[in-house]
């Protein structure tokens, strides 16, 4: 049978987001399931779910779980950024055999708050109640945070494929001190299957050396590995395909 991969896609985003990295991987036999998340489905113009603002990142993970108990198999699973945290909190429950994290975001315990992150969501994190509504960000700060290798026809391109995300779960992820619930959090101890954490060394919204603090919460079963020419969005930046073999080998690998 062969390897199935479950690809869980960032803030915004939708599974089409993986688009390259699925048509990479099934080319090399892996199955590839590319969720996406609830409530966004939808049109980037249309009026956001008036839940959305309020789901939690467990939620999302529960939603996840579901399905994942639905296969007949254990599956590697690969997330980016947001996608890489709900990715944790899924192998701290002993559902996958292995685990991928692209510029994950980052679990409870670890400040993400650079200047770089606060100017990424600047016009965001200035509307009050921000953390109970629909939030996304302007076209300038997805560049500057996101998009910046990217070329310019590209980058509006991409925008106009992104939706509104939750607020509740940005301000799980960037406040997670203030966060009763603490649902970012992750006991580094149940994750005992190898974890490789790949980073874009000029990524902005998820800095490398926040990126580095997670690779040593598992340091103890993660692979590291840096990329001096990416930033965030390495899942389709110029040469993405370097970062992908890299991970076809380590899968391969493990």
């Amino acid at each position: 049978m062969n390897e199935t991969i479950v690809m869980i896609h960032g803030m915004w985003g939708g599974g089409w987001c993986w688009e390259n990295y699925r048509n990479f991987f099934e080319q090399r036999g892996y199955h590839c399931i590319t969720p996406t998340l609830r409530f966004h489905d939808m049109a980037p113009n249309e009026v956001p779910n008036s839940q959305l603002g309020t789901f939690s990142l467990l939620d999302y993970a529960k939603d996840l779980e579901r399905e994942i108990h639905e296969l007949d198999v254990t599956p590697v699973l690969m997330g980016h950024s947001m996608g890489g945290l709900l990715a944790q909190i899924l192998a701290s429950r002993g559902l996958g055999k292995s685990l991928v994290l692209l510029n994950p975001s980052v679990p409870y315990g670890i400040m993400a708050l650079k200047l770089s992150v606060i100017r990424s969501f600047w016009s965001i994190l200035t509307k009050w109640g921000f953390w109970k509504k629909p939030m996304r960000q302007t076209f300038k700060e997805a560049v500057y945070s996101i998009m910046q290798l990217l070329t310019v026809e590209d980058q509006k391109e991409l925008f106009e494929k992104f939706v509104y995300e939750s607020g509740r779960a940005g301000a799980e992820i960037g406040f997670w001190f203030l966060d009763s619930k603490a649902a970012t959090k992750v006991d580094e101890l149940k994750i005992t299957c190898p974890v490789l954490i790949v980073a874009g060394s000029k990524d902005r919204i998820t800095p490398v050396k926040v990126t580095r603090k997670v690779a040593d919460k598992y340091r103890f079963v993660s692979t590291y590995r840096e990329f001096p020419n990416h930033a965030h969005w390495l899942i389709e930046e110029p040469d993405w395909q370097e970062i992908a073999s890299y991970i076809s080998i380590w899968l391969n690998r493990v």
